[in-house]
């Protein structure tokens, strides 16, 4: 013989039932969810990005040697080819342009020959700029390939030189006594940077040694 259901007896249960899931719903949500599932949550996506840094770091370490011999590879090129003039004064840095560029004109023209120097002037008061710059204002008596030799020999020497308005006036000279030669009347500014003092500041934009001409 079956026994009946009481549908009011069942309808109690199920309601009792829900009311249960419900109470559970709402504990989790209001303690353990902002408690602790989302701090757990917090926590794990922290760890992924501390081994995502950890990661990077890892890799950045592998590649020091490389970084390390590529910085030492341009040291040394600095230190071949340095910027700044070693004198540790315009005063000495002037006679210092003044040497070398006498030497590039004995090397474009042994006993003066085909090249000379008509002047050097040293030049004074120039324009306030980041770094001290020594200049020499030079007239030259050249024949064409002897020009070129010097100017070469200025620009791509060391420590780094700048040649500013160039002027060349095109004549027939004699540039040794009894020795006629058509050639070039030549004038220009030869100018070097200096480092300043530990500490001096200069106010006025410049453009540093290695990176081209000045615009003047």
């Amino acid at each position: 013989m079956r026994r009946s259901v009481d549908p009011v007896r069942a309808r109690d249960r199920w309601l009792a039932l829900g009311l249960l899931v419900g109470a559970v719903l709402t504990a989790y949500l209001l303690l353990v969810h902002p408690w602790f599932t989302r701090p757990m949550r917090a926590l794990g996506e922290r760890i992924d990005t501390l081994q995502e840094r950890e990661l990077r770091v890892r890799r950045e370490l592998d590649q020091a040697p490389e970084v390390r011999a590529a910085l030492d590879q341009a040291r040394d090129a600095m230190a071949a080819m340095p910027g700044f003039m070693p004198q540790a004064s315009v005063e000495l840095a002037t006679a210092a342009l003044v040497q070398r560029l006498e030497q590039a004109v004995l090397e474009a023209s042994p006993g003066n020959r085909s090249c000379a120097i008509s002047n050097r002037s040293p030049m004074t008061g120039g324009r306030a700029e980041r770094y001290p710059r020594a200049s020499v204002q030079v007239r030259l008596r050249c024949g064409n390939p002897e020009l070129a030799a010097v100017l070469h020999s200025l620009e791509t020497g060391t420590p780094r030189l700048f040649v500013d308005n160039l002027n060349i006036l095109s004549q027939r000279h004699t540039v040794a006594a009894g020795t006629a030669s058509g050639g070039v009347d030549v004038s220009f500014d030869l100018s070097g940077y200096v480092l300043p003092p530990a500490g001096a500041t200069r106010a006025g934009p410049s453009t540093a040694p290695g990176g081209g001409r000045d615009a003047d």
